[in-house]
């Protein structure tokens, strides 16, 4: 069993950076296909970015690219998202995923994810 918890989160003001974090417990290795998504006050939860399980692929909702970066540490059983250029828009509940299993997958749906963390909450005010 996989366990993940997400950190980082706060009240921060527009044009701010935070950099979330995604610890796993219950595996030795991050190489696994990991992502983050978000869920604002109504409405449905949505992809922000995530990576295959080779690092060999990134990719990112439209929203976020150029302002956020997912990045992984091995050595930490870590996965990141520093997000900078905040905007209020970006106020959510955020939540990292990752698959059980090496294997690709469609990184955009939350359905192909098998562990979920808590969620942090990420408020940015304008």
């Amino acid at each position: 069993q996989v366990h993940l918890v997400e950190s980082g989160g706060g009240l921060v003001q527009a044009g701010d950076s935070l950099r979330l974090s995604c610890a796993a417990s219950g595996r030795s290795s991050v190489n696994y296909a990991t992502g983050w998504f978000r869920q604002a006050p109504g409405k449905e939860r949505e992809f922000v970015a995530a990576i295959s399980w080779t690092g060999g692929n990134i990719d990112y909702a439209d929203s976020v690219k150029g302002r956020f970066t997912i990045s992984r540490d091995n050595a930490k059983n870590t996965v990141y998202l520093q997000m900078n250029t905040l905007k209020p828009d970006d106020t959510a509940v955020y939540y990292c995923a990752t698959k059980s299993i090496r294997i690709t997958i469609n990184l955009r749906d939350l359905s192909n994810y098998d562990y979920w963390g808590q969620g942090t909450q990420v408020t940015v005010s304008s």
